[in-house]
């Protein structure tokens, strides 16, 4: 038990995890820790024909490609519902509402060719609800209740730049700071005061534009720092990871051959000092070393592998093998050399969560496998498809307290994997 406790505590150390009521609940982005990987155990290892049984499903979330944080017996999530963004909180016994709050820096509801609504997944943190919307409406609000505590917005608050396609990131929590992406000349990346949203730095040596990844926080060599992909700065600095001092936001270390000047989205992965990241549009994935020295920071290339194009489903790293989608394959690929050890078709393009020795891949094309990790080889345990419902879908997949949930654009679904 001592020892259990400790470890906890040094992922929260390291990684920067946020508050949950259970240790199997997913409170934020890619889960507790922020690695996409659940902490729940006894679930199916089998599906029976057609997927596991469905727990309940609502059309009522609204059209969106936000994922979902599941905390406390609830479901946040966002969307656009009529002709208004609204942040939803959804029992998670049966989906139903348990509140719907329009974000009071919402200008307009948030709409585009390629899909309406918000990107990004809310964060909890105790009693706290974080969330970001397509259009840079920032708010902070009540768990319990959806009340109000504070909002801004990263472009006319904050100075931002909003990509292309919108904000895409979901809020990070540092400690007493939350930390945002907006871009633009005053800093890239801001540190806020979680509880009032004033701004404690920004990182004026990285003025770069703002891409659609998600930052994590990790410790290197004793310096805790943010890392995220960044759309560069022109002339200045291509588009690139960059690794900026948590206290200061300072420009500590950057890396550009897994960057693209399209769309950098998927969250980079940290660990024993090396960090990995990867994008599509042609580029792939590469590692970097963190090395300290009298004169700050280095980070010499490992290794690249054009190979490993992944686009928006992001990856996971379970005992020293990485598991992701790149040129619409499943890959495992070993995170110190990256050889990769096998490639299969599975679900296809899409993203993929880890629970109970298992990968939950949901292809954007409505696919949906559940995988055995296995570095030797590719071992298929389950497969069903979901109707399509409007544009491709890209919410990642969440498993937590026994449940299984897909979000497509308009409904979300609840599946029922503890095994019996």
């Amino acid at each position: 038990m001592f020892r259990s406790t400790l470890s906890l505590l040094y992922l929260a150390v390291i990684t920067g995890s946020v508050q949950a009521a259970s240790p199997t609940d997913w409170p934020q982005f890619r889960g507790v820790d922020r690695t996409g990987l659940s902490k729940d155990t006894g679930l199916r290892k089998e599906w029976p024909e057609g997927g596991p049984p469905v727990a309940w499903q609502v059309d009522t979330v609204g059209e969106s490609y936000s994922s979902l944080a599941v905390a406390d017996g609830r479901v946040f999530t966002q969307g656009n519902v009529g002709d208004e963004g609204r942040i939803l909180c959804l029992s998670q016994e049966d989906g139903s509402i348990i509140w719907s709050v329009r974000s009071p820096a919402e200008e307009k509801v948030y709409t585009h060719g390629r899909g309406n609504g918000a990107r990004g997944t809310p964060t909890v943190d105790g009693n706290l609800v974080y969330v970001i919307g397509g259009g840079g409406d920032l708010t902070c609000l009540k768990a319990e209740s959806g009340d109000v505590v504070w909002s801004k917005h990263l472009v006319k608050d904050l100075g931002g730049g909003r990509p292309g396609w919108g904000y895409s990131e979901s809020p990070l929590i540092d400690g007493d700071n939350l930390i945002v992406i907006p871009g633009g000349r005053n800093g890239c990346v801001a540190a806020l005061n979680k509880m009032t949203g004033d701004v404690v730095w920004r990182s004026e040596g990285v003025k770069d534009r703002a891409h659609y990844c998600s930052a994590i926080v990790a410790e290197s060599n004793g310096v805790r720092q943010i890392i995220t992909f960044t759309g560069g700065a022109g002339k200045d600095a291509p588009p690139r990871v960059v690794g900026v001092d948590a206290g200061s936001g300072d420009l500590l270390w950057w890396y550009g051959n897994s960057a693209n000047g399209t769309a950098s989205v998927s969250t980079p992965i940290f660990h024993n000092d090396m960090v990995f990241s990867a994008s599509a549009y042609g580029t792939g994935g590469g590692a970097v070393r963190l090395v300290k020295g009298e004169d700050g920071f280095t980070a010499p290339e490992v290794y690249f592998e054009k190979k490993i194009q992944n686009q928006h489903g992001g990856m996971v790293l379970v005992d020293g093998y990485m598991y992701g989608t790149g040129s619409g394959a499943l890959l495992c690929v070993s995170f110190e050399t990256g050889e990769i050890k096998w490639q299969a078709r599975s679900a296809g393009k899409g993203s993929l969560c880890y629970a109970d020795g298992h990968l939950y891949c949901y292809g954007e094309r409505n696919e949906v496998t559940l995988v055995e990790v296995n570095s030797e080889e590719y071992i298929e345990k389950g497969r069903f498809s979901v109707p399509k419902r409007g544009k491709q879908t890209w919410a990642h997949p969440v498993v937590a307290n026994g449940k299984f949930f897909l979000r497509d654009m308009t409904n979300l679904t609840c599946y029922n994997v503890r095994a019996e």
